[in-house]
């Protein structure tokens, strides 16, 4: 793929204040270092990083929307992200309602932690009570890293072929796996609602990262309309031509934001490792830009 034919939007990203190897600032340079135009920073349950990736954004000529990804339960689907755009990030009861959300996410961390060591993973448990007591949150490739890390595990590693901690995330800490645990809170309807209290929009991301069959995701964005979906995130760096051309019918049927992301997660990850790394395919993107701040 051509530069050219790269969007020169990127809508997902992500720092050290969740699941990111970069501070704020350091993603946005990357961001636009790589020809972003408008990104966003969408941390896992948190707004905290939203205000240095503004002033770096400032700083680098680009627009940022302030945002935030928000893991949720739906039914038999036990974690799917909502997105925040354009959120207020200094909405003391938002705020609130993400420390809520965090708690409950901590919770399920030192579940899968348990889990992990039950199933026979050595953890170092140092890196997570660090974060911890850095205020920063636990997700499961902190968790993942924990177990990929550590020395008496390289036997074991090495016997199940898993190349990176991406690949034992996969093997040990998604829905269906030994290690996943789930999250009590919040709802898609719940992430919607809190979203839209703090003034964004709220789209689905990566639809077909979490549900596999098309059928399921015209009929999970028909449900998620229902209760106040503004967007679908069409666009990703993981969807086929095919998944696309479904998310993204089913959501401009619908009079439907249609987003896109390569999600970066930092420069070493194994899987989101740059930026504008999606496709498009042609299809016009419909994006939040008023509500776009620099």
């Amino acid at each position: 793929m051509n530069d050219d034919e790269r969007p020169t939007f990127d809508l997902q990203s992500h720092s050290t204040y969740s699941d990111g190897t970069l501070p704020p600032a350091a993603v946005v340079q990357r961001a636009a270092a790589a020809g972003v135009e408008l990104l966003a920073l969408t941390d896992h349950d948190t707004v905290d990083g939203v205000a240095e990736a503004q002033d770096a954004a400032r700083r680098a000529g680009i627009r940022l929307l302030p945002a935030t990804e928000l893991s949720t339960i739906d039914g038999e689907y036990e974690d799917l992200h909502v997105v925040g755009y354009g959120i207020d990030h200094t909405n003391n009861a938002f705020r609130d309602t993400l420390a809520a959300f965090r708690a409950d996410r901590a919770a399920r961390a030192d579940r899968m932690a348990d889990a992990l060591e039950e199933h026979g993973w050595a953890l170092d448990r140092t890196v997570l009570d660090e974060r911890r007591a850095a205020g920063l949150p636990i997700g499961r490739p902190h968790l993942a890293q924990a177990a990929f890390n550590h020395p008496h595990n390289v036997a074991r590693i090495a016997e199940e072929h898993l190349q990176d901690f991406g690949t034992l995330l996969e093997a040990y800490l998604i829905p269906g796996a030994p290690a996943y645990r789930r999250r009590t809170t919040p709802t898609v309807a719940e992430a919607i609602d809190a979203i839209h209290l703090a003034g964004g929009a709220a789209v689905w991301a990566h639809p077909f990262w979490d549900v596999d069959a098309p059928e399921d995701v015209v009929g999970a964005i028909a449900r998620f309309d229902a209760q106040g979906l503004d967007g679908v995130e069409a666009f990703y760096t993981t969807h086929t031509r095919a998944q696309t051309q479904t998310a993204y019918d089913a959501a401009t049927a619908r009079g439907l934001l249609t987003t896109g992301s390569a999600d970066f997660h930092g420069p070493d990850h194994p899987r989101f490792s740059s930026f504008r790394n999606f496709k498009t395919y042609n299809l016009p993107p419909r994006l939040p830009t008023d509500l776009t701040t620099t």
